[in-house]
């Protein structure tokens, strides 16, 4: 399974969680100059429990050093699939916790997530040798975060069957559920394992206990005043609708949804609706000028009648502010 998107909606851009990606890659791009030193790089700035608690080892890095570690391990990477299964995560999931905490908050939280996951990893393996390196912490903190916040929001999984592209809607609190899962079964499975399962599970819970802090303390009002430029301009580009009608009518109805400035210059959404027992995706055009409550008719994307004809979905036009 791998996930597409969430269908829940955030109501400004997520500079935060863009610019950590940016930062991400860019840091694994200069991971890739490194060539035969790579080990040495990663030892040095990656996570090593015993950088911490073997003396001797401890003695070869300043205070400074071991500080910096603790926050630069969770920005390096293994690989580009590595680097590219984490970063595709943190754009589904931190879009909607950044937009519900702000970006300030949003960048203490995912910060401490990591630290707290990279913690947990010393703890249940203190004597190791083997740099720890990834976002995974931190954005398991995200993905716990987004648990607590959002379950019925659901996420548009991609489930390749052969060469056939199945789309389903799993709940959210079922997908991230079955992950936070697998990551105990992984981790109290016994066995050595290159994947730090543990910090995986601290970064969850971490997440979970600062989003419910973070609702408890006041509000600074940064977020408030940086709202404004943050704003988001365009809705999402893949959006999932969920059409209804009468039992007795062979039309389908359902909603897209744009800002006003995508109804004054026009856009295209990619619409996931309903096709036999899947989804399939379908590009829709929102001509320029469009005015809010306007339909928008998809022919034979109806239901079937008795004498075999299909009837139209319509989109109604709804402005997203």
């Amino acid at each position: 399974m791998i996930p597409i998107r969430d269908t829940q909606t955030a109501g400004s851009v997520a500079v935060v969680t863009r610019a950590l990606i940016a930062v991400n890659v860019v840091v694994f791009l200069v991971q890739l100059t490194q060539g035969e030193a790579i080990l040495r790089f990663n030892y040095f700035y990656g996570l090593v429990p015993a950088r911490y608690t073997v003396e001797r080892i401890a003695a070869h890095f300043s205070f400074g050093q071991q500080v910096f570690a603790l926050l630069s391990f969770m920005f390096l990477h293994g690989g580009f699939l590595h680097l590219l299964g984490n970063m595709w995560s943190l754009y589904i999931f931190g879009d909607n916790v950044e937009d519900h905490l702000g970006p300030f908050r949003f960048l203490a939280f995912y910060l401490l997530c990591g630290l707290v996951s990279g913690l947990t990893h010393m703890l249940s393996n203190p004597m190791s040798n083997i740099p720890t390196v990834g976002a995974s912490g931190a954005i398991a903190g995200v993905m716990g975060g987004y648990f607590l916040l959002f379950p019925s929001a659901r996420v548009l999984t991609l489930v390749p069957i052969v060469f056939i592209p199945l789309f389903f809607e799993i709940p959210a609190f079922v997908f991230i559920g079955v992950w936070f899962l697998l990551q105990v079964l992984n981790a109290t499975g016994g066995g050595q394992s290159a994947i730090a399962w543990w910090a995986h599970i601290g970064g969850f819970v971490a997440g979970m206990l600062l989003v419910r802090l973070s609702d408890r303390l006041p509000a600074s009002g940064l977020s408030r005043r940086v709202k404004p430029l943050t704003a988001k301009r365009h809705t999402e580009r893949l959006q999932v609708i969920r059409p209804a009608g009468e039992p007795d009518d062979p039309n389908l109805y359902g909603t897209v949804r744009i800002t006003e400035l995508e109804a004054r210059r026009g856009a295209t959404k990619l619409v996931n609706v309903p096709w036999g027992f899947h989804k399939r995706l379908l590009r829709v055009t929102v001509p320029p000028g469009i005015s809010e409550g306007s339909r928008l008719r998809l022919r034979g994307l109806g239901r079937w009648t008795p004498d075999g004809h299909r009837g139209d979905l319509y989109l109604q036009v709804v402005y997203e502010r």
